[in-house]
């Protein structure tokens, strides 16, 4: 008889233990998810701002350095 109840109470343990488990796995999948999404944004704002950086570029004329005149 006590060895059916520590049978059943380790079950119930385990039971336990699992769904503790598949909570925080599902927490976790979403903050995943999550940052995830963030990533996705972020690479195509520096896609969007690389890209306004080269039409910026390509509309500043490129002067050349200072040079002394040659009496100096």
């Amino acid at each position: 008889m006590a060895r059916e109840q520590d049978i059943e109470a380790l079950l119930v343990d385990l039971q336990t233990r699992l769904a503790f488990q598949d909570q925080a796995i599902s927490e976790l999948n979403e903050v995943i998810t999550d940052q995830q999404q963030q990533i996705d944004r972020l690479r195509e704002e520096l896609r969007l701002a690389g890209d306004k950086l080269k039409v910026l570029e390509e509309s500043v004329e490129i002067s050349a350095p200072d040079e002394k005149p040659p009496h100096y």
